[in-house]
C-alpha cells in the first residue's frame, strides 16, 4: 500500500456515502485494494469523484434505485475519467482498465463521437448565458462579448469545411483563452494560490518522471482546468 492510501480510501468512502444518500458501504478487502490501486496510479481524488458521479448518473438514469452503489461498479468510469484527465493535462502513460475477469489491459473501447461544430457552439452559448444569469457580476462584460462572438460564429458554422472550419476553430481557441484570462483576473490572489497548490498536488505522483518543460506545461494545463471547474466555465475549444 502506498503512503496516503488509507486516507485516500476514506475520502472515497465518504464521497460514495454522500452519493448513496448517507448509506455507508465500507471499502474493505478487495474493494480497498482496488481503490488503493487508484491511489498508486496517481488518480486525483477529484478525478475519482467525477468517475463515481458518471456511474451514479447513469445508474439513476435507468430508473428508481434498488440498492446502494458499490465502489467496484465505478472502476471503469473512474479510469476513463483519469484517462481523459491525463490527456487534458499532458501526462503520458497508457490508460489502464480492468476487464470483467479482473485482468488489466490497455484501454480500447469504442471511439468517441465528435460533436458537430453547430451543436458545440449551441452548448457553449447556453453555458455562457447561464453564467451571465448567475449572482456574480465580475464577468458580465466579457460574457456578453463572448456570446455575441459565438452567435456570429454559429450563424456560419453549418457545413464548414477545410480552411473555413479551421479558422473558426482557431477563433474558438482564442476566445477560450480570453475567457480563462478574465476568470483568472476576477479571482483573489489567495484563491489562485489555492488552485495552484491543488494543481501541484494532482501532478505530484507524476512529477519525478516528467522533464521540467513537460511538467510546467502540464501544471499550466492542470491549473487552467481547475480554474475552469472553479468558475464553472465551458470549454470553448473543439478538437
Amino acid at each position: 500500500m502506498v503512503p496516503g492510501s488509507a486516507d485516500y480510501c476514506r475520502e472515497i468512502e465518504a464521497y460514495l456515502c454522500r452519493k448513496n444518500e448517507g448509506h455507508l458501504i465500507r471499502i474493505v478487502g478487495p474493494s480497498f485494494e482496488l481503490v488503493c490501486g487508484w491511489a498508486q496510479r496517481g488518480v486525483p481524488l477529484k478525478v475519482a469523484f467525477r468517475g463515481i458521479d458518471r456511474y451514479v448518473e447513469r445508474y439513476y438514469a435507468k430508473g428508481p434505485r434498488r440498492r446502494p452503489v458499490r465502489i467496484d461498479f465505478c472502476e471503469a468510469d473512474v479510469l476513463d475519467v483519469f484517462d481523459e484527465w491525463r490527456r487534458a493535462v499532458g501526462v503520458s502513460g497508457p490508460a489502464v482498465t480492468v476487464g470483467a475477469d479482473g485482468d488489466e489491459g490497455e484501454a480500447e473501447g469504442p471511439g468517441r463521437r465528435r460533436s458537430s461544430l453547430p451543436a458545440h457552439l449551441d452548448r457553449a452559448i447556453a453555458r455562457l448565458t447561464a453564467l451571465r444569469a448567475g449572482d456574480g457580476r465580475d464577468l458580465d462584460a466579457v460574457l456578453d462579448w463572448l456570446v455575441s462572438e459565438l452567435d456570429r460564429a454559429r450563424a456560419r458554422a453549418k457545413g464548414l469545411r477545410g480552411g473555413a472550419r479551421a479558422e473558426v476553430l482557431a477563433q474558438l481557441a482564442g476566445l477560450d483563452v480570453r475567457l480563462l484570462d478574465a476568470a483568472r483576473a476576477s479571482l483573489t490572489a489567495d484563491t489562485l494560490a489555492a488552485l495552484g497548490r491543488e494543481a501541484e498536488a494532482e501532478l505530484a505522483p507524476f512529477r519525478a518522471r516528467m522533464p521540467r518543460e513537460a511538467y510546467e506545461q502540464s501544471l499550466a494545463a492542470c491549473s487552467d482546468r481547475l480554474l475552469r471547474e472553479h468558475a464553472r466555465l465551458p470549454v470553448l475549444t473543439l478538437e
